[in-house]
């Protein structure tokens, strides 16, 4: 049976006597793609182990005008979801519990996450990665996992939570797991649920244009960008629906400026009837992928 923790006092009290403890952190609203991160967790820990899966939805990573009030609150489900996919145990604190009191010295402290967390998702959403390296620093000390399983669509949060826990010499092995797709491409996510059936449709568009950029990749980083362009221009001139391209980047593997050739990622950021979507995938530069 899975425990549901909503204190922080208690979470030693369920670290296993022996084996490993793996960490799997969300926001709620979990689905197939969270599913996933804990039975990846499982099959690392074992079954001597412990599997922990935190809900909480940090305040700290959402901006002005953003969808912090409007984002899904649905534990019950959640817990069935961790339970069926592996999890011991979910920990789901209130804010109080995460953060230190408004106005005291300690709530203004946060992580800064470097260059990197004002580029791509950090230049459209100022402050996100602050919010949510520090949060994820607070939750390690609190689960003192083994391991820390992220998923790959959010690709440029995986890199800085790697770039933090080396840099802060955290005892734990930050792991990333595969995007975990619909039957039409389409990445998991917790904001498809905002998703008209039309706009959903259209959204389809999103793997289908990295697909043409993978594609490209024989020709180099403008190849690929320009031919994710035109394909997500298309969509929205077929549809007429509303389908805005924040950014369209070939990176290197760490987020570093692209490569001339070798091992790159391509990472598109677009909304969709208002509705912001994020995806990723790998590819190689100079040959075709």
């Amino acid at each position: 049976m899975t425990q549901v923790i909503r204190r922080r006092s208690e979470i030693a009290a369920v670290r296993p006597p022996s084996g490993r403890t793996a960490v799997v952190m969300t926001m709620g609203a979990l689905h197939e793609g969270h599913a996933a991160l804990v039975r990846a967790g499982r099959k690392i820990v074992e079954s001597s182990g412990h599997v922990i899966v935190t809900v909480f939805v940090n305040p700290r990573q959402f901006g002005a005008g953003e969808d912090f009030e409007r984002y899904p609150r649905t534990l019950e489900d959640d817990v069935e979801i961790a339970r069926s996919a592996g999890a011991d145990v979910v920990f789901a604190p209130e804010v109080d519990e995460v953060y230190p009191p408004d106005g005291s010295p300690a709530a203004s402290i946060a992580l800064d996450p470097g260059p990197l967390g004002g580029e791509l998702e950090g230049a459209a959403r100022p402050g996100h990665f602050a919010g949510m390296l520090t949060v994820v620093a607070k939750l390690l000390h609190m689960t003192r996992p083994d391991v820390a399983l992220f998923g790959e669509k959010d690709y440029q949060q995986l890199v800085l939570v790697r770039a933090m826990a080396s840099a802060l010499d955290f005892p734990v092995d930050i792991v990333g797991v595969p995007t975990v797709r619909e039957a039409d491409g389409l990445a998991m996510s917790s904001r498809n649920r905002y998703l008209s059936p039309t706009a959903r449709d259209v959204a389809a568009a999103i793997p289908a244009a990295l697909d043409a950029g993978r594609g490209a990749a024989v020709h180099g980083a403008d190849a690929v960008e320009d031919a994710v362009r035109r394909r997500l221009d298309e969509a929205e001139r077929s549809t007429g629906l509303p389908v805005r391209v924040d950014y369209v980047a070939v990176r290197s593997t760490d987020l570093g400026p692209a490569p001339t050739t070798g091992d790159a990622r391509l990472l598109v950021a677009v909304i969709v009837d208002g509705t912001r979507l994020l995806d990723n995938v790998p590819l190689t530069l100079g040959t075709s992928t």
